[in-house]
């Protein structure tokens, strides 16, 4: 099982959303910021890290928001989604093909990594 963080980072009732390069597993689909923890790293210090490398932004981990575990054909993953606040920066396009801050009624109008239908459903469930 692949260990995976991600951040839910919410700006006036918006959270922000990634759209995965075309040319990765997933291509396109839209998620979370995030990635692989990698042996040595704590989840917090993964999260940190990947916002940093993605989006050239410093971030404060808070609470873990919600965890799953997906199956995909090629990979198992448990997703640990924190609540996140940005401490330095704006979110730039380093490795993404967009980003958008988008509120959870929107979130019916993209398409997602299945990894993250039960973590979407929650928000549309129960707003940020």
């Amino acid at each position: 099982m692949t260990e995976v963080v991600a951040a839910l980072i919410c700006k006036e009732e918006r959270f922000l959303i990634c759209k995965r390069p075309a040319h990765k597993k997933r291509g396109l689909l839209w998620e979370f910021v995030g990635g692989k923890q990698e042996a040595g790293e704590t989840k917090a210090e993964a999260l940190v890290r990947e916002c940093q490398e993605e989006l050239a932004i410093q971030i404060k981990t808070g609470a873990v928001y919600m965890e799953v575990t997906h199956i995909y054909p090629d990979i198992t993953i448990h997703l640990t989604l924190f609540r996140a606040e940005i401490l330095q920066g704006e979110p730039q396009r380093l490795e993404h093909e967009a980003l958008r801050w988008i509120r959870p009624s929107e979130i019916p109008q993209y398409e997602f990594c299945p990894a993250d239908e039960d973590i979407l459903r929650h928000l549309m469930e129960n707003g940020l």
